[in-house]
């Protein structure tokens, strides 16, 4: 089969984007691998503040107690594997406010943190939230709070607590 200069190569472009595809993976994966890494660093106490996924903590403190190199290796990719299914930006920030790298940040974490202990408390603090964020989705936000009491009563991974603090945080300007 002859190619014709001006004939386009889809197979070429293909190849292209796979190639980019797979750089961009690898980098995200070394990324999250590096995340764990930084993870394993940090006291169970810590950790446990963190909300991090029940299988994620798991293996956090796994990693912790490991202590044959080989196996140390195999646990901090299979914590990258599993950093692939978490939402890495409230990781990232809570490492950035150990590491007190911006306390701007670390206010801004508190001060939502606590709005959020507020929230699974008091049922008034809902209202005083709505009045200072209008925009907020008040239904999604009851939701989430029932969730969230409810889990903590039932002993259950914090999920909703975890997504209620997301709401608050991307509804903060």
């Amino acid at each position: 089969m002859h190619h014709h200069p001006e004939e386009h190569d889809e197979n070429a472009d293909d190849f292209a984007d796979s190639r980019i595809s797979k750089t961009r993976r690898k980098n995200e994966m070394n990324a999250l691998q590096d995340l764990g890494v930084e993870l394993v660093k940090l006291s169970r106490e810590r950790l446990e503040k963190m909300d991090l996924p029940e299988r994620l903590l798991t293996e956090l403190l796994e990693a912790q107690r490991l202590k044959a190199n080989g196996a140390i290796r195999r646990q901090m990719q299979f914590i990258g594997k599993l950093m692939r299914d978490v939402d890495a930006e409230p990781i990232i920030e809570h490492l950035a406010v150990i590491r007190g790298e911006s306390n701007t940040a670390k206010a801004e974490f508190h001060a939502l943190e606590q709005w959020r202990e507020r929230l699974l408390e008091h049922d008034a603090a809902l209202t005083e939230w709505l009045a200072r964020h209008p925009d907020a989705d008040a239904q999604q936000m009851r939701q989430l709070i029932r969730n969230a009491r409810k889990e903590a009563s039932e002993g259950r991974p914090p999920k909703s607590s975890r997504l209620l603090f997301k709401l608050l945080r991307d509804s903060t300007p």
